[in-house]
């Protein structure tokens, strides 16, 4: 097995700590594309902000879909790979990528076929249509080029190569921060074209990155030029979906926990809803490592999940649990510590900055926990269980969080409401650890049984 791909050899931490380091570069520019598009078109007015915030649950769910057929794509390919089946790897590198993205094809065009329908249902105004649909039509297009890139990466960080995908999202977020302002405002010989511009600039620097990804995948020969035999275009595309699909469910349930949850903050008031939008905010900054770690553990595990080195699984779980409990905790600390002067940085609001810092003191406290279970899920995932990980999902959200939530809300107030959540993610943690205990005990541990 080429030393690239090889990850059912070597010491565990060094490996790990290798291909995470510059995931966590790639997922900060990756976060950068809604937040870069959403300040420069704050500067165009209230209306062009609300139009651009009615476009996230439909932008999120597509990313969510590229994200679960991503976690697929990985799963597949590095299961092959751990077996030294090379060719198998390539040719399901090569079926996955356009299976990916002829999925979304099909998801955008539906989309924009009922662009206002789907709009007018979230709630939008008649009066935002026009500039949701002047940013849509650019940007629906343009998601296939996304899902293209995320499907190219996940190939990569299945052969072991984090730095490419990294360097590419870097890359692509930096074009989009510098033609944002060039195309949103009109600089120099360019028209201001106002929100169709913040879409039109994410759009080229998709296209640049989707270029220069395939270019790489062809140039090192990790794809075919053409589509395999019928058969291989059937038993691959069918494998990734099988774990794709479900991967994409679980992650579709997180705005829908969000909305939930929002719904719950605002029974306090305006200025709560306003303290749990920062905190989520916080959230995806505050669990980076434990994101980072969800996308890099998962190809380790199922290479060695295929090459039958399940003592090697287990470890690297433990080493990656341990990690996340340690290090969370330490920012939980760093949080704590500062959770007034983070609050102000905010607002200015004397009760927003009051349940903003409640919000610091308490949630963050089990973002340790939560890390357990995304990692737990990844892992999942890359065993080729996504049905366990789907239900395990559903049971975090439906019967702990949520639940654990309201009734701390219902007799404890505010206070009641952040504590039930972190109760919820505890009682969680417990059953995802026992779960992925139970099942890897259970796996047997040759390449042989694993094929």
């Amino acid at each position: 097995m080429n030393a690239r791909h090889n990850l059912v050899d070597g010491e565990i931490s060094t490996t790990l700590i290798s291909m995470t380091v510059p995931v966590i570069l790639g997922m900060l520019m990756l976060f950068s594309f809604n937040l870069v598009d959403t300040f420069f078109i704050s500067k165009l007015g209230t209306e062009a902000l609300s139009a651009i915030s009615f476009t996230f649950p439909l932008t999120f769910s597509i990313l969510s879909l590229a994200i679960g057929l991503g976690i697929g794509t990985s799963a597949v390919i590095a299961k092959y790979l751990g077996r030294g089946d090379h060719e198998k790897a390539k040719q399901a590198s090569t079926v996955t990528s356009y299976t990916s993205m002829v999925i979304t094809l099909i998801v955008a065009l539906a989309a924009y076929l009922f662009m206002d329908q789907i709009f007018l249902l979230l709630g939008a105004d008649q009066s935002l249509l026009a500039q949701i649909r002047e940013y849509m039509a650019i940007w629906l297009p343009a998601s296939m080029l996304l899902v293209g890139i995320m499907t190219a990466n996940s190939i990569l960080r299945a052969s072991g190569d984090t730095r490419t995908p990294s360097m590419v999202m870097a890359a692509a977020g930096l074009i989009n921060a510098i033609l944002d302002p060039i195309l949103i405002f009109g600089i120099g010989p360019f028209p201001a074209m106002g929100i169709q511009g913040a879409a039109l600039a994410t759009a080229i620097s998709w296209a640049i990155g989707f270029a220069y990804i395939f270019y790489f995948l062809y140039r090192h020969e990790l794809i075919f030029k053409g589509l395999p035999n019928l058969q291989v275009l059937r038993s691959s595309s069918r494998e990734m979906l099988r774990i794709g699909i479900p991967a994409s469910g679980a992650n579709m349930l997180t705005p829908v926990t969000a909305g939930i949850m929002t719904a719950i903050a605002a029974t306090y008031g305006s200025e709560t809803v306003a303290a749990f939008g920062v905190g989520s905010r916080l959230e995806s900054i505050a669990i980076l490592l434990v994101l980072a770690l969800s996308t890099t553990l998962p190809p380790f595990i199922s290479q060695n999940f295929g090459a039958g080195r399940m003592e090697r699984i287990r470890d690297a779980y433990r080493l990656a649990l341990k990690f996340v409990l340690l290090s969370q905790m330490l920012i939980y600390l760093l949080m704590a510590a500062a959770s007034t002067l983070i609050a102000r940085v905010f607002t200015q609001n004397e009760v927003v900055i009051e349940a903003i810092s409640l919000y610091i003191w308490i949630l963050p406290l089990g973002y340790g926990l939560q890390g357990v279970i995304i990692l737990t899920n990844s892992a999942l995932n890359a065993l080729h269980k996504p049905m366990l990980a789907l239900y395990l999902s559903i049971v975090r959200f439906f019967v702990f969080y949520i639940p654990m939530a309201w009734v701390g809300s219902y007799y404890f107030g505010l206070v009641g409401f952040f504590a039930g959540a972190s109760v919820g993610n505890l009682l969680m943690a417990m059953l995802a650890w026992r779960s992925f205990d139970l099942l890897i005990s259970s796996e047997p541990a040759t390449s042989e049984t694993a094929a």
